[in-house]
């Protein structure tokens, strides 16, 4: 067996997941890769629109998806205290 870990890319969401809280990685077009974390919106037309905790809508073509899963809610934003 060698030294080297391999990953294993699943991609395990479906049109049917809209609306609930996802994690895609995506090979962009230079080779690297890019994770986009939040609230699948849509998927249609080869089309996937996942909105971000910051709000932020990302577009991510179905074609380009190389993993992905259903992940369980954020957890909710820590307030500070004035010291």
């Amino acid at each position: 067996m060698s030294g080297r870990l391999a990953a294993r890319l699943v991609v395990s969401i479906s049109p049917a997941d809209v609306g609930q809280r996802v994690s895609l990685r995506r090979r962009l077009p230079e080779g690297a890769y890019s994770d986009v974390v939040g609230v699948l919106e849509s998927w249609a037309d080869g089309v996937l629109r996942v909105r971000r905790r910051t709000g932020e809508a990302v577009e991510v073509a179905e074609a380009t998806v190389v993993a992905a899963k259903v992940v369980p809610p954020a957890p909710p934003e820590r307030r500070r205290t004035a010291s």
